[in-house]
């Protein structure tokens, strides 16, 4: 099995190495997981045993100096072949995309901050912010993993021509929409990403930042088109 291992430049810890991909070994097992002894229940009921199945991912054959990839997954999901682990790893790879995207539904668009009093309402909400998040989401993505793909695929005219006249300070719009890895890194700069050569890709959330002015951009600019 394969894993595709980003690029790290830590400043802090100073560690900074270049993107592999890694050649994964795995093995897996089954074991019984004991109650804790000093459990309460244990004075009225006899608690059993949990069946549960280990799957141990390693990197095969690292580069010098790098410390190998590692993971001990523990799961009540039955693991019986090759392919149930290899599943499960790969299930482990997208915890990260899981977090990324809660990270935007709570510390960017703060939806644990709404005080709606009704619960159907606050459904409503959550399921616009939800959709609000996904998008932000799958821009970060798709400009990482193919950054020059035509940015219309997600960004209406009505954002993208906006952001570009914005950005460049010009009267004239391009024949085409720019590509998705400049237009995310436009739409961040708005949000305060400074976009210097060492800054690597912008974060969540300068990109959120961005996207909320960039909406007020685009309402005054469909406005002045109006008039």
């Amino acid at each position: 099995m394969k894993s595709y291992v980003p690029a790290k430049n830590n400043k802090r810890n100073g560690i900074k190495q270049s993107s592999r991909v890694a050649k994964i070994g795995i093995k897996y097992g089954d074991f019984n997981l004991n109650p804790p002894r000093n459990n309460i229940k244990h004075r009225t009921e006899t608690l059993p045993d949990l069946k549960m199945y280990a799957v141990y991912a390693y990197e095969i054959h690292p580069p010098k100096g790098v410390k190998p990839l590692e993971w001990m997954l523990l799961t009540n999901l039955p693991v019986t072949s090759f392919a149930d682990a290899s599943e499960k790893v790969k299930w482990y790879c997208l915890r990260w995309r899981i977090e990324t995207y809660f990270k935007v539904l709570k510390s960017g668009l703060k939806i644990e901050e709404c005080r709606l009093g009704d619960a159907d309402k606050l459904v409503k909400f959550i399921a616009v912010m939800s959709v609000v998040a996904w998008k932000l989401f799958m821009l970060t993505l798709i400009a990482r993993t193919d950054p020059e793909i035509s940015c219309d695929i997600l960004i209406d005219k009505q954002h993208w021509m906006p952001l570009y006249l914005e950005i460049h300070r010009d009267k004239e719009l391009p024949s085409r929409a720019p590509k998705i890895g400049h237009a995310v890194r436009w739409i961040a700069m708005l949000g305060g990403f400074l976009g210097r050569a060492g800054d690597g890709d912008p974060g969540i959330t300068t990109l959120w930042r961005g996207w909320k002015r960039l909406n007020d951009i685009s309402r005054g600019w469909v406005l002045a088109q109006s008039t």
